[in-house]
């Protein structure tokens, strides 16, 4: 029961009769409750805090379907606290002040009575209902339990947030969602055992993958598939890749993230932006979008490609790449596939140059090859007290003291050239003011009056 008397869903046999296999498979203890391993292992913070009955006011952040709700429910049910949750978007002050006093009142009576106010979407709190609810968190009268699929940092009061731990979620990988899916298979009440299924492993694999991470969708299609699928002469309800593709509305593509088709189509996508063919790039994004990829992994290798590929012939490459990871990382899917695809079709079609890649791989070969160099005297750290009576520093010229701010200067106590700027975009920039800068420096270098270093 609740705070106020009112029968918790998840225990009603005549509820979860009708609810939804996600509902009825929400995990009841901590045996049961399966992935964000970095938060609740054995010997982690959450885990220890709420096993000692500590919980205090938590903020789950993560993406739908992570287990946020499912973890506030066995919370409660481990601290044997009053459970009471409400709806950001549908409650008002009138409601949250009404829970916070009556939990107040339970205190007086039972001084470690736990009432525990499980807030969804607590992002939707406006200023009004945040700043009374704070009180009652504030004093310890209510643990709060706020979930969220959007960054606690940009979305809720400063003060709620510092006073409470915020834990982030993960999604489930594709080995615990399946792990979840085949438990439903199995269990007789609230799963699927009542029924004879026998599920290929092509069908499963697509109802993990087309959930990118979000267990509710892959367990509700599961019981489309199982419950929309006539049995067979003997009883036994046969799922293919078919029934799955058909329960979760979503096309299966060839797509193993840890096989050939990962590596293969990851490496058309490169290519393409390297070879600077947007349509070939936009495709092979999609695919791997609709396929399931991660989003992050995709942007990163978009990164890597403005660096390598494109460099210093058009410097905004690296900035739009870099803005898109930061998109999928604030916005999420499905709308950061249009930040995604926009850098993408910016270094397909930037001109090209890995001179910067190429300076990097010629430097780091010295490095390892050959006896590595002391930092000249004069290059050396001369901030510190002590400094100039050890030589450091001495001799060095400061470069906004001589005409175009350059003076000639050993950096590099060996002839070496790493860089060497291309024709290409913006280079042709950069390789016309280096070649002004050896003639000026030649030119002082020559002339009597000039300073020797």
């Amino acid at each position: 029961m609740d705070l106020f008397g009112v029968r918790d869903p998840h225990s009603d046999e005549e509820f979860l009769r009708v609810a939804a296999l996600a509902t009825r498979m929400r995990p009841r203890s901590f045996e049961e409750f399966v992935g964000q391993d970095h938060i609740l292992g054995p010997g982690k913070l959450l885990r220890r805090t709420i096993e000692a009955g500590k919980i205090g006011s938590v903020i789950f952040y993560g993406p739908p379907g992570s287990g946020k709700t499912s973890l506030a429910r066995v919370i409660a049910s481990v601290t044997q606290s009053a459970f009471v949750q409400l709806s950001a978007v549908t409650s008002g002050v009138r409601d949250i002040r009404s829970i916070g006093e009556a939990a107040r009142q339970s205190l007086r009576a039972a001084p470690l009575a736990r009432t525990i106010l499980f807030v969804d979407e607590v992002h939707r709190f406006n200023k009004s209902q945040q700043d009374v609810l704070l009180p009652y968190v504030e004093k310890g009268i209510l643990s709060l339990i706020g979930t969220t699929t959007q960054n606690p940092f940009f979305y809720i009061n400063a003060a709620l947030v510092s006073r409470s731990r915020v834990f982030e979620f993960r999604p489930l990988s594709n080995q615990e969602i399946e792990t979840l899916l085949r438990r439903a298979l199995t269990y007789p009440e609230r799963g699927l055992g009542q029924f004879k299924v026998n599920i290929t492993k092509e069908a499963i694999d697509h109802l993990v993958a087309s959930s990118e991470g979000d267990v509710r969708r892959a367990l509700n299609a599961l019981e489309v598939a199982v419950v929309s699928t006539p049995p067979g002469e003997d009883g036994t309800v046969e799922i293919g890749l078919g029934a799955a593709e058909d329960s979760i509305q979503k096309k299966a593509v060839l797509y193993d993230r840890d096989g050939d088709a990962h590596y293969d189509t990851i490496s058309a996508f490169i290519k393409s932006m390297r070879g600077s063919d947007p349509d070939a790039a936009v495709y092979w994004l999609a695919k791997m979008l609709h396929a399931g990829e991660d989003p992050r992994f995709i942007a990163r290798r978009i990164i890597i490609c403005a660096a390598e590929d494109v460099g210093n012939a058009d410097p905004q490459a690296l900035v739009l790449a870099a803005a898109a990871l930061q998109a999928v990382e604030f916005v999420g899917m499905p709308e950061a596939q249009i930040p995604l695809a926009q850098a993408a079709i910016y270094v397909a079609t930037a001109p090209k140059s890995n001179s910067s890649y190429t300076a990097i791989s010629k430097a780091l070969a010295d490095v390892a090859e050959e006896r590595t160099h002391a930092v000249p005297e004069h290059l050396r750290d001369a901030s510190y007290p002590g400094a100039k009576r050890l030589g450091r520093g001495e001799g060095y010229r400061y470069p906004h003291d001589y005409p175009e701010h350059i003076v000639e200067q050993v950096y590099l106590p060996r002839e070496a050239m790493y860089y060497e700027p291309s024709s290409e975009g913006y280079e042709k920039e950069i390789a016309r003011r280096i070649e002004n800068w050896k003639q000026k420096l030649k030119f002082a270098m020559e002339s009597p009056s000039s300073e020797k270093p």
